[in-house]
């Protein structure tokens, strides 16, 4: 049998001078809690795209 896998993508938005390490670590903590896995970053120029997988 194959696996299923759920997908998310969260945008965290900069805040005063820009987006900050702990910022994406404090949005990813309860993600990962949850089961959601980080696959990829892709930064837009001004937000931060996370995407997060988690099997099924």
């Amino acid at each position: 049998m194959s696996k299923r896998w759920a997908y998310k993508v969260v945008e965290v938005k900069p805040q005063w001078l820009g987006i900050k390490p702990k910022q994406i670590e404090e949005t990813l903590a309860p993600h990962g809690q949850q089961g959601w896995e980080l696959v990829s970053v892709v930064h837009n120029g001004i937000n931060a795209l996370l995407y997060l997988k988690k099997e099924l």
